[in-house]
């Protein structure tokens, strides 16, 4: 609601209805208060906090309006699953990304999946889809960022030195199952691995976003 969605309506347990008085006092939005196995009935899951509110969705804003002041940015390409999505959302905004560009087929980041393991994230990190995905790593290569991708290709560099010196950056990961496609491997001005121990290969793509993410925050 902070973050400006308007609300359809609410279903809340009884034990809600005082500590979200004050949110219930700013919209005119029906609250339909049941008991806490009547909503899990009716929404097929088990409600563990007890509230929910549906919310109208907003326009997705233009490329250029998401990107424009931004120093650090995360570029995805298919990633399909909605914990991954909420979860990369998280470790951006905790260590201090500006914006999420997200391929057409990435999963929903206001999928409720999504929404709870990025512990709200998705409402507050301006986020959009790319259009154009074909040209999309050019076009940010035009507009200044250093697209940076993660990738185990051959000419791959370690995450630090690839990122050391950069203004602007964006990182971008690719899918669970095969990483990023060609094209966008390619298109990236840099190629870009996290060093790996023991005969492990590669990290879960939340996993490596964090760890980018960390790195790339204190290049």
């Amino acid at each position: 609601m902070a973050s400006g969605y308007p609300v359809r309506s609410f279903l809340m347990a009884p034990r809600w209805l005082d500590g979200l008085a004050d949110v219930l006092a700013t919209t005119d939005a029906p609250c339909y208060v049941v008991a806490e196995d009547l909503a899990e009935e009716v929404t097929g899951f088990h409600v563990h906090r007890g509230a929910l509110a549906s919310l109208a969705r907003q326009p997705l804003p233009p490329v250029d309006e998401v990107l424009a002041g931004a120093r650090s940015v995360l570029v995805l390409e298919d990633v399909v699953d909605h914990t991954n999505v909420g979860a990369i959302f998280r470790s951006g905004a905790a260590l201090g990304f500006d914006a999420v560009l997200l391929a057409p087929r990435c999963a929903d980041p206001l999928y409720r999946r999504s929404i709870k393991v990025a512990m709200g994230a998705v409402f507050h990190l301006p986020w959009t889809r790319l259009a154009d995905w074909h040209g999309a790593l050019p076009a940010l290569s035009a507009a200044g960022f250093t697209t940076v991708a993660l990738t185990l290709a051959p000419d791959a560099v370690p995450i630090e030195d690839a990122v050391a010196g950069l203004d602007k950056v964006a990182l971008v990961l690719g899918s669970e199952g095969h990483g990023l496609s060609p094209r966008w491997e390619q298109a990236a001005d840099r190629r870009a691995v996290i060093p790996m121990s023991a005969g492990i290969d590669s990290l879960n793509v939340a996993a490596a976003t964090a760890v980018a993410c960390y790195v790339t925050a204190r290049r």
